[in-house]
């Protein structure tokens, strides 16, 4: 598992702090407010990470700030594949209000694969539509467990311990890539992770 203290996170388009909920150590995320488009660099980032192939497993909790406006979905994933300067990743992410939704376009959007900059959710849902979202159950204020296989230019979604992946990306924006790992948030979200665990694929 992975261990967070100060010197080893920092804050990129958002704030963050260690805290308890539950009675649990856990890592909060919200994002900068001044930060108005979706799908942008704003995660707390783990500075001593360098992923290229392997998994990254987290349990995460999100629920929605007072403020959240109306179209907040409780938005919360891991980003992976990090430049440097922050000016390219891929990451998934989960929208717990979608997960039952009375609306089923809505419930097929409960997940999400985007790369930035240039491959954000509003350009995948032009260009093919459904290919890089799916449905998943889920629920605002409750803990899932997220994991994500990467190998190459391909990667898997995995939920709740289930064997079989939610949403698969065989063509990721970046290719064979590395970089950092970050905890992500977006617009209207209070974030919690915990339970952290990176494995390179040299030591599966």
């Amino acid at each position: 598992m992975v261990r967070f203290e100060e010197n080893n996170i920092q804050a990129v388009g958002s704030t963050y702090s260690l805290v308890k909920c539950n009675h649990e150590p856990v890592v909060r995320v919200v994002k900068d407010k001044a930060i108005m488009e979706d799908d942008e660099p704003t995660y707390a980032k783990m500075l001593d990470s360098d992923f290229h192939d392997g998994t990254i497993e987290a349990d995460v909790l999100s629920r929605l700030l007072p403020d959240a406006p109306d179209h907040a979905r409780g938005f919360i994933g891991i980003a992976f594949r990090i430049a440097a300067d922050d000016s390219a990743f891929e990451a998934f992410y989960i929208r717990p209000t979608n997960g039952r939704a009375k609306v089923q376009l809505r419930r097929n959007r409960a997940t999400q694969y985007f790369s930035y900059p240039h491959f954000k959710y509003m350009h995948s849902r032009e260009s093919h539509p459904g290919e890089y979202e799916a449905y998943a159950d889920m629920e605002l204020d409750k803990w899932i467990h997220l994991k994500i296989t990467v190998q190459g230019e391909k990667a898997q979604l995995y939920l709740h311990h289930q064997k079989q992946p939610v949403l698969i990306v065989n063509d990721l924006k970046h290719g064979d890539s590395r970089g950092q790992i970050a905890l992500w948030v977006d617009i209207g979200t209070e974030g919690f992770f915990k339970n952290v665990k990176i494995t390179s694929l040299s030591s599966l």
